[in-house]
């Protein structure tokens, strides 16, 4: 049988303790018949996964593990990790292919570039200026592990990757996404944002972020747009631990909500995060000064709404993702209007709804992150009463989420012969105010609905 070593990260991750699922194997040899023989040994399929590079998979059921076998970069083992992105990558172990999940000794270890040295001090030390011109998107991923493991990068690996980072936009749109969405959802989010931003990382694939940088607010504000931001982002991140404290009996139905799978490998909660990120990108280029001094975006939320689409095509993330995000950053300042309204009737919580869904719970809960990372004149005052209103109106919301909208209980066709009208925009406008009616309770029976919409009619 052919030689073959663990690497990269998943050995990196068993030396952390961390979780192993995908297992990365290096074979000096044939990956093929390596794959193969593990394929019949944990009766799971294995396959191709690329012809350009030799590299195959087998998936383990019964470990839920998945192991990919590829073939050494060069001609030994220390010259295959001399091609890795960082130190703590650049580790290997021999393994007897019969044996793979035996645990790793440090006896064993192959660690020419002192991998083991800085995994124990949590450096992350790039593999000097080469390994950002084989895969410019390598900056991008000093950031994640940032993110994921709480390192920090020394300071040469900071010079290398601010001067290498421009070249980020280099790589594929999906493959740039497939990096921040694990940033974004990892523990250590805001230090990651913060050391991508001030290497240029930030800027190369997300300018519509960085240019919110020195966009000056209304006194209501105390951050510029980009710090506003940000804090709407760690606000979100702490308000998923503070669910029981904000919404009381809710708390339990929201959890679910927000854990339920959206796209993109990603749940409704960890989508959200990115909904904080992106809500307030249209302000930069609709902030006008009025006369009396007063710094006002109107128009931001429809415009951004345009950018979110225009960022989630250059990132091919899926349509669903997209309209999720373009609905969040749409939509984000309904609830806080209605503060003014208090307190809301039951038609008036009903178009609440209806404007605002499908995103109906998301965006009650980023509005609470967003008017938490608002305190300028008079924050604590309208915090409070914004929270107080968010709690009416989530479970409104979760009721809508799961039930759906009312049904009208007359059919439109028989409506139509009813009022002696003809199907149009007419009936579609009367079945409109009906739904309303019926959420209200004034249209409960089919005469009830007939009676009003005669009514309307006239």
């Amino acid at each position: 049988m052919s030689d073959a070593w663990i690497v990269g990260g998943s050995l990196r991750d068993e030396l952390l303790g961390r979780p192993v699922r995908d297992v990365d194997v290096a074979v000096a040899g044939d990956p093929a018949q390596a794959a193969r023989a593990l394929a019949a040994d944990v009766r799971g399929p294995v396959f191709q996964l690329s012809e350009a590079f030799g590299a195959w998979r087998v998936i383990d059921r019964r470990a839920d593990r998945v192991y990919d076998f590829a073939p050494l970069q060069g001609d030994t083992i220390e010259a295959d990790l001399a091609q890795r992105d960082f130190t703590i990558n650049a580790m290997a172990r021999p393994v007897d292919l019969e044996a793979l999940s035996a645990e790793p000794s440090a006896a064993d270890l192959v660690d020419p570039l002192g991998g083991r040295a800085d995994l124990e001090s949590g450096t992350l030390r790039v593999l000097g200026p080469d390994a950002y011109q084989q895969d410019p998107l390598r900056t991008l991923r000093l950031a994640r592990f940032v993110a994921e493991l709480g390192f920090a990068a020394d300071p040469e690996t900071e010079r290398l990757t601010s001067a290498a980072a421009p070249r980020a936009t280099e790589a594929a749109g999906e493959r740039v996404f497939g990096e921040l969405r694990r940033l974004v959802i990892a523990d250590g989010a805001l230090a990651a944002l913060e050391l991508a931003d001030r290497l240029g990382v930030l800027g190369a694939v997300l300018p519509e972020l960085t240019a919110l940088h020195g966009v000056e607010q209304s006194d209501y504000h105390h951050l510029d747009v980009y710090d506003h931001t940000l804090e709407v982002l760690a606000q979100q991140i702490e308000i998923e631990g503070r669910l029981d404290e904000l919404f009381g009996p809710d708390a339990d139905r929201l959890r679910a909500v927000l854990a339920e799978p959206l796209a993109d490998e990603l749940t409704r909660g960890q989508a959200l995060r990115f909904g904080a990120l992106v809500h307030d990108i249209g302000k930069p280029v609709t902030r006008d000064v009025r006369a009396d001094g007063r710094i006002t975006f109107m128009g931001h939320d429809a415009v951004g709404e345009q950018m979110v689409g225009e960022l989630s095509r250059r990132l091919r993330t899926s349509e669903r993702f997209a309209r999720f995000l373009g609905a969040l950053t749409r939509q984000h300042l309904v609830l806080g209007f209605l503060v003014h309204e208090r307190p809301l009737d039951r038609a008036q919580v009903y178009r609440y709804l209806r404007r605002t869904s499908p995103v109906e719970v998301e965006v009650t809960l980023l509005s609470c992150a967003d008017r938490l990372a608002t305190q300028g004149r008079r924050g604590e005052e309208a915090t409070a009463v914004h929270l107080e209103l968010a709690r009416e109106l989530m479970t409104a919301a979760l009721d809508w989420r799961e039930q759906g909208p009312p049904r009208v209980p007359v059919r439109g066709d028989e409506l139509a012969d009813e009022l002696g009208i003809e199907p149009g925009p007419e009936l579609g406008r009367l079945l409109g105010e009906l739904e309303e009616a019926a959420y209200v309770g004034e249209a409960a029976t089919r005469e009830q609905a007939i009676a009003v919409a005669r009514r309307l009619l006239a």
